[in-house]
């Protein structure tokens, strides 16, 4: 056998078997895959202090400290809702920024950073970031964990 005929004889295998690997199957995200990849991405903008309102960020560190309570959403996750669908993905973000900071620019750059990761990571199409600003950090403020009881 010459290598021609070697070389289309593994050419009508390749072809047999459907096509390439990448289109034989199906690939589904989770809504929680997102909403990770949103919440990082979120974070990592400088200007943003937290991520949702200040109740659901008191109540996540109170079932933080609780053994076995850690079943609601974990603090990357916290302030983000998602819903996907087969190939795009709208985002709802709740965050607290830093006093000083530009709003409008911190929104924009949150905005920027979670369409480039979600994209990048999923392929999914994202269709829009609403984001809402729920708070801003004053220097003064202090943490607003309350304390542990236990010790």
């Amino acid at each position: 056998m010459t290598d021609s005929e070697r070389s289309a004889e593994s050419t009508q295998i390749t072809r047999k078997g459907g096509g390439a690997a990448a289109t034989r199957g199906r690939t589904t995200i989770a809504d929680g895959v997102v909403e990770k990849i949103a919440g990082m991405a979120a974070r990592d903008v400088v200007g943003v202090h937290a991520m949702g309102s200040g109740l659901s960020r008191t109540f996540g560190a109170v079932r933080d400290r609780v053994p076995g309570g850690g079943g609601g959403k974990s603090s990357v996750t916290r302030g983000v809702k998602v819903e996907v669908g087969e190939v795009q993905t709208a985002l709802d973000l709740e965050i607290v920024v830093d006093y000083g900071v530009s709003i409008n620019d911190v929104a924009g750059a949150v905005r920027e950073n979670v369409i480039a990761a979600v994209e990048r990571m999923t392929g999914l199409e994202v269709v829009e970031v609403n984001i809402a600003v729920s708070d801003v950090k004053l220097p003064d403020d202090e943490e607003e964990e309350p304390e542990s009881r236990l010790q």
